[in-house]
Formats: C-alpha cells, structure tokens, sequence
C-alpha cells in the first residue's frame, strides 16, 4: 500500500507529529493508520547503528569502508558505487532504513576538523563521488542523506556563525558540489546545516531548501534538519524543512500546530511536508530485514578500495615496490595501532580490522620485518629513547618504512585544526630515521593536508588518509607492488597554511566567516597566482608510466548548447600494468570575468596492459565553459576562445586544443543611464553607432572635438568617462545629455533590448 494515499485520514496533531523524530534516531509512527518508523543512523563511511541502551560510541560491528576523503582520491565513481552498495546490504541487514551521509561539502580550508567526511576542493569531483554513493546506497532500497547543505567548512561555532557567500562563488563552487550529487544521485533526503548562510539559518532558508533545491535542482525528496539544527520550527516548516531531528519529549510539533491553528502557517505547507515524508516511508519501508552480509567479502572490497586510493606523492629511485628478501624497518606506533578513520558521529565500530605491521609480515616475511614504536600515541612529544631505537633499527635494514601522520585527537568532527603540522614527535622521528637511512617510506595517515618539513629527506611517501578497516592489508598491497598505486589528490597540499586562500579569514570573527576569497578555492587559487605548491591537485605517482599521445576535438567551433566529445590517447609505457586518471581543465583564452587560470571539467580513470593504447572519450556541456551571472541568475557563456588541456594533475597537462565556443545568450544591452560610461554604451550594437554620431555632431565645435580621434590617450580618457560628465568637460549642454539618453533609449527599444535600469 502506498502510506502517501493517508494524509486525508490524519489529523492536524498527526500531521505535525510526522515532522519530528520519536527519539534520537526514529521517526514517529501513526499507529492508528499503520504507518511505520523509520530508522536513520550515521554514516557516511560505515554504518554507526547505536546500540539500544548503549552509549554513544557503542554501535553495532559494521564494515568500516574508507573515509570520503580516501575515497575521492580513488577518482572512480564505480568504485564508489560498489562501496555504496555494500553500506546498502550492512544497513537492510541491520534495518537501516537512512544512511546518514555522503557529505559533499567543499574543502575550503584543510583546518577544518571534518574534511576526512568530505570529498575535495573541487565541486565537479565532490558532486561525481557523492552521486556514486548515494546510487550505490539507493540501489539496496536505502536512503542517503546529503549532507551538511550548505557552506558548513569548519566546526568552529557550527552551530551559530554566518557563512558570509556572494552567489557567484555559491553556485560555482559550494552548492556546485551539491547540485551534482542531487541531479546525479537523486537522494531521498537532503540534511541541512547547522551554520547560518549570509545570515539566515540554513534549516529556515527558503532560498537555499525551496528555490535552488527544489526548483532550480528538482529535488523531490525529504529536507532533514542536522541533530540539533533547528532556531524556529515554524520558519523551517515554511522553508521547506520537513523533518527536525532528534525528536522525542522537546520536540516542537505543538508550535506547528498552534501556527496553523492561528493563521501563521498554511496546513498546504504542512500537507506538503507530510506528503514528502510519507513518500519516503513508501520508498524505505520494508518489515523483512535484508539478507546475511558476506562480512570477509565486505572486507576484501574495504582493501581494494583502499589500495586503489592511496597516492604515491613521491617515489625518487624507484625504491617502491619493496623487493622481496630486503630487510624492513617498520617503526611507528600506527603500525600497530592503525590510525585509520576520524572521529566523531561518522566513528564506525569495525567488524574486523587488520594490523599493518603483521600484515607486512605476512607478506615479506616475519623474519624480514623488524618494528620499533618510534613514538608514543599518547605523547606529541619526542621521545628520545624510542627515536634512538628506532634509528638503530633502521640503520640495520635496506628499507625503512615509517608510519606517521595525525592522531585521532587532533582532527574529528567538533573543532577544527589549528595549525597544519603534524606532531613534533612524528617529524622528529622522520629526520633521524632519515639521516641514517637513504631508503626511507613514510606512510601517512590524516584526514587533511600536512605540511611536509622533511619532504626533501625522504625518496618516497604515500599518502594512505584514512583508509578504513582494511587499511594494513592494503598499505602491504601498495609496498610490495601487489596494487600498482593510482589514487591521485582530490586537493592541494599547499607548502604552508599561509598559503592557503582562506587562511586570513578562517574560522571568521564572532558569529561571521567572510568567504573573501570567492571562487578562489583550493587549485583555482594556487595555480591562477602561479603558487608552489607541495603536490598539486591531481597529483599522483604510479609503479609504470604513462604518454599522453593525442587529443582530438570533435569539432574546432561550437554554440554553447551543443556538447564537445574530446578524445584523448593514452598510453602505458612501462613495464606494469597500471590505471591512470586522465583529467581535463578549460581555460578561457580571453576572459571577460574574474575567472581561474583553469578549471577541471571532466576526468575518467583507465586500465592499460604494459604498451596498451586507449581512447578516453569525455564530454563537455554548456556548464564546462560557463560562469554564474549574478546579474541575470544562471550560468552564462562568453563567446570566445577556450583551450582545453589534458594532463595527470593541475600541474601537469600534456596535451592541448583549442575550441571557439559561441554563447546562444542574447548580448545584453548596455544600461542607458547618465553614469554610463562612453565605452560601454559606445561598444553597445545597439546604442554605439547612435551615439557615436551624436558625439560628433556635439564635440564638433568643442576644443577637444577635433583632438579625439586618433589621439590613443583622449580616447581611453573619454572611454571611462560617465556621459553624464559631458557637460562639464566638453561645454556640451545638461539638456542636451539628456535628450541623447532619451535617443539611445528609443534606440534599444525600436530593437526589443532595453536594459531596464535606466536611471
């Protein structure tokens, strides 16, 4: 039956019960009419199913899968939909119903305490990984929750600072992230965020939940507040939130009631809330718990995914893989006791965990593995007896591989980062290991960016990030060459946090965080200024190597309206079988807007056989060589010239081409006003040859009159000059300028495109 089909039969106090949680993690049934609870819990990684009674932290054993941010650097969208659809069979086996997550909010700064739940610095990658979750989850007949909507980038006052966002760099870049995840993914529900977005709450926004959601973006689904997030319900409700959570003996259901009661809320707005909701009870519901979970088949996709998105930064002399039979130093703590997933509300329980340091030794040999803590897990201090330990163990070996990167206190959901420097222990280790060992690997675990003192020391790092239960079999995998590495960076490591675009504004003053850099986000800063950078977007090594052959375009001109397929050649020129992310930037050759040096606009991870040649075929849209408007409110073209470059990273593109695109948008017409300037509204199809003919009827008597033309500086002086300031500069007289505005304005609408602002 479909429980949509009983909001006639519910009364007014129903209908408003329906909108908030029975307790922490149901929703309220209508017993009289049969209609069932749902259960949501917490992702996105794995499944945090509370137990009942328990605490918090205690959950029910679930696959821990890699964190987003692991995952994003996969840059494989079919991966991350088999992740999906594995976390869809942990919660029908556990009757789950929604699944908290993914989170697709953009990496505006690596502070902020959460970035392990986020994909990337960049909107077109977040929003193509986000869609690949939720179809996976979705495909196993659970629901997602895309979350945190929108402009959450940092803990620091969560719950009451203003995100201060011009629309520009909203729609280019933070709701980018989630309008790709919602058009790709169609998610059940939407959560809002706890952050206020240029001074509104998000959970009573309506222009943020109604107009870009649902009627820009065409999301059918549940809007559900984040725990904790709603200021006024009321306002919520007519915003288009549906659903507050938690809920139980404070929720607000008798303010809703009491609105539409006295005329302050329409029962449409209410009705429409519980139809959604209702849908979602139709589409989740289910009384039959979903089949066993293969747990070890679970378990072996946790290692491959891991494998697959771990980066190789740096590989000087080929020392990775790790041959058989050569003696190996592990030293670090995390060797045995795995950093491998943040804190906070995304904590999963794991199922089974692996321990790097005896999966290496099942792998290499327990007689070819020596280990030495190196540092203490509860000390960010140097300790000088284990360094020492450490260095004498290592001294004896051909390789030494470190384990080092953030402690689980130092980044989780709550609070943010201070700084971006790993502990002095970790770094002090690192330098004296390095000084008696040429042969050294450092292997990181972090959520975010780091900055790297010691980069220089080392020949070889892999950035492991926080990869999941599986996380020891998989770094043995990546060692000894089992998994060809071809994980690259979803954002940029910049040298130092001073470098970073936000950092002068970051976390804001008080209850206000000005997002002063705009669309100037992660890579589109760095390489727009021509910045060092650590690693750059993208960026990430392999065992093999790889020739960028051809790009070829399938047409040199285009309207704006009709899609651009690119082909490119690629092929495998080592000795490896190996996968390569081909990644394709847009750069307007001439811009007529502030815009990035390049932007990524398509990206497709391919398989190659040692010598194997292939074709990847991307396609460009509209979209690829757009901006947002603010002053017409869409995503418009500039006709001109745009060079397409296809490479391994932001930093490293190989081939190029170039293609004329020709925007299908009217010209707009120039605003006819005394303060237009005569450049613009000389350059106007429509008002240039007017007054262009006026100008020299009435300069012809003036002084100047005969000294324009021809005369470079005069004509860049009159080019910025407002004609209302004709007057006064060239004796033309006040009525006169009058009358010419009265002509140009004749002149737009004889040819149907008058601008409007007149004044």
């Amino acid at each position: 039956m479909s429980f949509r089909g009983l909001i006639s039969q519910l009364t007014l106090e129903e209908k408003a019960s329906l909108c908030s949680g029975l307790n922490f993690w149901q929703t309220k049934p209508v017993e009289r009419l049969g209609i069932p609870s749902l259960r949501l819990t917490d992702g996105p990684h794995g499944v945090r199913l509370q137990r009942p009674g328990g605490s918090f932290t205690d959950s029910e054993p679930a696959t821990c899968f890699p964190t987003a941010a692991t995952l994003a650097s996969s840059w494989d969208p079919a991966l991350v939909e088999r992740v999906g659809q594995a976390l869809g069979d942990e919660c029908r086996a556990l009757g789950v119903h929604v699944l908290l997550g993914p989170g697709a909010n953009i990496k505006r700064s690596p502070l902020c305490g959460r970035n392990f739940e986020y994909f990337s610095e960049d909107p077109l990658l977040s929003g193509s990984m986000a869609a690949a979750h939720i179809r996976g989850v979705q495909s196993r007949g659970v629901g997602t929750s895309l979350k945190h909507f929108a402009a959450n980038n940092q803990e620091y006052r969560r719950m009451t600072t203003s995100a201060e966002v011009d629309e520009r760099a909203l729609r280019e870049i933070y709701l980018a992230s989630f309008e790709g995840a919602v058009k790709g993914g169609r998610p059940w529900t939407v959560m809002c965020a706890y952050n206020r977005l240029n001074g509104t709450y998000c959970s009573e926004n309506p222009w943020l939940l109604t107009q870009v959601l649902r009627d820009d973006w065409g999301f059918d689904g549940v809007v559900v507040s984040d725990w904790g997030a709603v200021n006024d319900r009321v306002q919520g409700l007519a915003a288009g939130l549906d659903l507050e959570m938690p809920g139980g003996l404070y929720a607000q259901d008798g303010e809703i009631v009491k609105a539409v009661r006295e005329g302050r809320l329409s029962e449409s707005v209410l009705d429409a809330a519980v139809e959604r909701l209702l849908t979602l009870v139709d589409r989740a519901y289910r009384e039959e718990a979903g089949p066993p979970v293969d747990w070890d088949a679970h378990h072996r996709l946790a290692r491959q995914v891991a494998a697959e998105s771990m980066v190789l930064l740096k590989n000087d002399g080929d020392i990775l893989p790790i041959a058989h039979g050569q003696r190996m130093a592990v030293i670090g703590a995390f060797a045995v006791s795995p950093r491998y997933q943040g804190g906070g509300s995304s904590h999963v329980n794991p199922a089974r965990l692996d321990e790097p340091l005896a999966e290496l030794r099942h792998t290499f040999g327990a007689d070819a593995v020596v280990y030495a803590p190196g540092y203490a897990l509860d000390d960010d201090a140097p300790r000088p007896e284990l360094i020492e330990e450490a260095v004498n163990v290592a001294r004896q070996a051909d390789i030494a591989v470190i384990f080092a990167g953030l402690p689980e206190s130092w980044e989780s959901e709550g609070y943010d980062r201070a700084h971006m420097r790993m502990p002095d222990a970790h770094v002090a280790l690192i330098e004296a290991v390095a000084s008696v060992q040429p042969h050294t690997v450092v292997v990181l675990s972090n959520g975010a960016p780091v900055e790297m003192p010691w980069i220089h020391r080392v020949p070889a790092v892999i950035e492991a990030y926080l990869a999941g239960q599986a996380f020891g079999g998989a770094i043995a995998d990546i060692l000894s060459g089992a998994v060809n590495p071809s994980g690259k960076l979803s954002e940029t490591f910049p040298v130092r946090l001073e470098h970073n675009p936000s950092h002068p504004f970051f976390p804001g003053e008080g209850d206000r965080v000005e997002y002063r850099e705009g669309i100037f986000v992660g890579y589109r800063y760095y390489d727009t200024k021509d910045l060092d950078v650590l690693f750059p977007f993208g960026h990430g090594l392999s065992y093999t190597t790889f020739a960028y052959e051809a790009i070829r375009i399938s047409k040199t001109s285009v309207r704006d309206d009709e899609p651009l397929t690119v082909e490119i050649d690629i092929r495998n020129t080592g000795a490896r079988e190996g996968k390569e992310v081909v990644q394709l930037y847009v750069e307007p050759e001439t811009p007529g807007v502030i815009r990035p040096v390049r932007e990524l606009r398509a990206f497709a991870k391919v398989e190659l056989r040692p010598g194997e040649m292939k074709t990847v075929t991307l396609t460009l849209d509209k979209r690829a060589f757009a901006h947002f408007d603010v002053r017409d409110g869409e995503f418009r073209v500039q006709t001109g010239t745009y060079r397409l470059r296809a490479g391994a990273s932001s930093r490293d593109l190989r081939l190029e081409a170039e293609v004329r695109v020709e925007s299908t948008a009217p010209p707009r017409p120039v605003e006819v006003h005394a303060n237009a300037t005569l450049g613009d509204l000389l350059a106007d199809p429509v008002t240039g040859p007017v007054l262009r003919e006026l100008l020299q009827e009435k300069l012809a008597g003036s002084p100047l009159g005969s000294e324009v033309e021809g005369n470079p500086t005069l004509e860049a002086f009159l080019r910025f000059t407002a004609i209302g300031r004709v007057p006064t500069l060239f004796g033309v007289p006040r009525d006169e300028i009058g009358r010419i505005l009265e002509m140009l304005r004749e002149a737009q609408n004889r040819s149907g495109s008058g601008a409007g602002d007149n004044r």
